[in-house]
């Protein structure tokens, strides 16, 4: 199942908080080659993991990590406005409208089913959050899997050729990408939005489309 947690409540979740990090130190880390922190306890974790940010996190039937994301709104620090602002002219990305994605992670083993229910739990966050684009940093691999769920970026800058090009783009959930995804995650819309709104206060997500 899908679960959307804010940093602060990683600690009501363990397994799944310890796995997931873990999962994303042998992703970025070992599979990928990225130049990211690994601490002593085998877990990949940065400065934006510590200002609570909302994950959507797959659940394995045994209660471990399948695959993840992190949100963060781009009205504050965000990691394409701190260290990838040369992407975009130096234009930083600042909307109450545009929240910035990053750490797309999939544990070793996850199948199609975890990606197209991560698409679709960033569906919902947009949707019910009444948000307009997601901004995010991107590679080559990334952006095969991106259209492969039908979520093409509107590229705002790039660098570097071929398997090294690394690139800030803008996404949007449209309507059409729904059903397609609910087929390919083998889930109904109404057990999406169930899930959706088991993890909020309906009055905390009221409280943010009054500021949107």
């Amino acid at each position: 199942m899908l679960h959307y947690i804010y940093g602060n409540d990683l600690h009501l979740f363990p397994r799944l908080r310890d796995t997931m990090f873990r999962d994303r130190a042998d992703q970025f880390k070992r599979r990928l080659g990225w130049d990211v922190h690994v601490n002593e306890a085998g877990e990949e974790r940065d400065e934006y993991d510590a200002i609570n940010p909302l994950y959507v996190i797959w659940e394995m039937p045994d209660g471990t990590h399948g695959g993840s994301m992190r949100f963060l709104p781009t009205t504050g620090d965000t990691m394409v406005n701190d260290h990838f602002s040369h992407l975009t002219d130096g234009v930083r990305i600042e909307s109450p409208f545009i929240w910035e994605c990053t750490r797309f992670c999939l544990a070793p083993g996850a199948d199609r089913r975890v990606t197209a229910a991560l698409t679709l739990g960033a569906g919902e966050i947009m949707e019910e959050f009444h948000l307009k684009h997601f901004v995010g940093v991107f590679d080559a691999r990334m952006e095969r899997i991106y259209s492969l769920m039908g979520l093409v970026p509107d590229v705002l800058g790039r660098v570097g050729e071929g398997r090294e090009a690394i690139g800030v783009g803008l996404w949007e959930m449209r309507e059409d990408v729904f059903a397609p995804t609910l087929e390919r995650a083998g889930i109904d819309r109404a057990t999406s939005k169930q899930w959706f709104h088991a993890a909020f206060d309906q009055s905390f997500v009221e409280e943010l489309r009054a500021i949107a």
